[in-house]
């Protein structure tokens, strides 16, 4: 075909879609005029996975739940990242079914073999679930969540340099969120009750916005302050969107947050200056052996503090430790104890995944509830990743998800410290004190059923796999 002969076909294909789409349009159908947007998708798909990917990671803040948009549906699914994050897993198993896509070594990293007994205990639960329908569309949703992000992250941080440009895609699309929350929170007043929903429909709530304002600011941090070739501009522009981001995580009011980032400095500084594990883990057994035996009085002087919630920071932080009037401390306490007597109820198998909300009302005690207590699974979960997956999982869901928390942290600091590239060794420290801060957000809340902190936290498990696999014994140019 010459080169007039394809102007002219383009040109009355064009005519046709545009003489098509006027015609339904005329009829008030509008579905049509999507056609080119989901055909560049399926290029995208088929041409250029990676730029998908990465698309993915900047819409992932900017997405919406249906739920929130008002849609009739029986679930919840965010837009458009999780539509586009269940294409990749379809993706992801025709590639499996008919090319060789993926290298072997991604499949038999230990970090994968973790992954493979997290969700084969999961689909067990799943058979032995309380609601088997809820926890078959938890699984379900877990499965696009996780298995794109990290198995075609792993790949496309082959080229290293996708892994600074996923943090940067989330950090973009993060951005307009944080100016519409600060914007939306200023206009009332900067009260502690608007701060809770300010960033809504784009995150349910102030502890998800913060967990992963925390979750990035190490990261920029370490692209501020890095001897890279970045240009003057672009180290202006990284350091002005760490002030915001700093700014956004002072008025979300997250304790977690703030703590988390506390942890990743303690992390850091551990590392830099090759603390033992050993000494800190004797230092811990220390304070618990100190705090069992002077319990009584500790919690006798924590009684005392009267102190809730306040737009007053340093008030704020002394709420962190009531445990008399501050009702979200409380109903938090309320969640962990209803989670421990549904693990007591069902230790080996759970309730089964995504059960909690629905299941736990009657295990909790009257002396437990708080003015936010319901008995209608409406008002979050668990606020504990760990005592979640306890719960609804069993002791082998808690074990599988260590692992795979622990593998990482092995990895991450044996890649740390052994690989040949100082820009390797940077951005494996910078993802790994980005997962610290969830690792220690997990205790508090819990995320990693929603695409907000799923697709950040797998991907920069991924970055952190990919530069095991391909990166820490070569040379590399930045």
């Amino acid at each position: 075909m010459d080169s007039k002969t394809k102007i002219l076909f383009t040109a009355g294909i064009s005519l046709l879609y545009i003489a098509i789409d006027t015609l339904l349009i005329a009829n008030e159908m509008y579905w049509f005029s999507l056609l080119p947007i989901v055909l560049l998708f399926a290029l995208a798909f088929v041409y250029a996975l990676d730029k998908v990917y990465i698309f993915v990671a900047f819409v992932t803040p900017l997405s919406i739940d249906t739920v929130s948009l008002g849609l009739n549906v029986s679930m919840g699914v965010s837009v458009p990242a999780e539509p586009i994050l269940a294409a990749l897993l379809i993706v992801f198993i025709l590639k499996l079914l008919n090319d060789d896509y993926f290298d072997r070594k991604i499949f038999t990293h230990p970090v994968s073999i973790g992954l493979y007994f997290y969700f084969l205990w999961m689909l067990i639960t799943v058979f032995t679930s309380a609601d088997i329908v809820v926890s078959i569309k938890w699984f379900i949703a877990r499965l696009w969540l996780i298995i794109p992000t990290y198995f075609f992250g792993v790949m496309v941080f082959k080229e290293i340099k996708n892994i600074p440009r996923f943090v940067w895609a989330y950090v973009l699309g993060f951005i307009p969120v944080i100016v519409y929350t600060l914007s939306v929170h200023a206009a009332h007043g900067f009260s502690d009750h608007a701060a809770h929903w300010a960033m809504s429909p784009f995150y349910n709530d102030h502890t998800s916005y913060g967990a992963m304002l925390a979750m990035m600011i190490p990261v920029l941090f370490g692209f501020v302050f890095s001897r890279d070739s970045y240009s003057r501009n672009i180290r202006i522009f990284t350091f002005i969107t760490l002030v915001i981001l700093l700014i956004a995580i002072y008025f979300s009011i997250s304790r977690a947050a703030w703590i988390s980032l506390l942890v990743a400095l303690g992390v850091y500084l551990m590392l830099k200056f090759r603390i033992r594990l050993s000494w800190v883990l004797g230092s811990v057994f220390i304070l618990g052996v100190l705090f069992f035996s002077f319990q009584d009085r500790i919690l006798m002087q924590l009684e005392r503090n009267k102190q809730d919630s306040s737009k007053n920071f340093v008030k704020h932080i002394q709420s962190m430790s009531n445990i008399t009037t501050d009702a979200s401390n409380l109903e938090r306490i309320n969640r962990w104890h209803s989670a421990i007597k549904m693990f007591e109820a069902r230790p080996i198998f759970g309730w089964g995944p995504g059960s909690y909300q629905f299941v736990y009302a009657p295990f909790q005690s009257v002396e437990d509830k708080t003015v936010i207590s319901t008995n209608v699974g409406n008002k979050g979960t668990a606020h504990s990743e760990y005592l979640l997956i306890l719960s609804e999982e069993g002791i082998l869901g808690l074990v599988s998800l260590l692992t795979i928390f622990i593998l990482i942290s092995v990895i991450a600091v044996r890649v740390y410290r052994e690989a040949e590239e100082a820009f390797v060794k940077k951005l494996v420290l910078l993802m790994f004190l980005g997962l610290i801060t969830y690792f220690t957000h997990a205790f508090l809340n819990n995320f990693l059923d929603t695409d907000k902190a799923a697709v950040p936290f797998w991907g920069f498990v991924a970055a952190i796999v990919s530069l095991d696999i391909y990166h820490k014994e070569n040379k590399i140019s930045n």
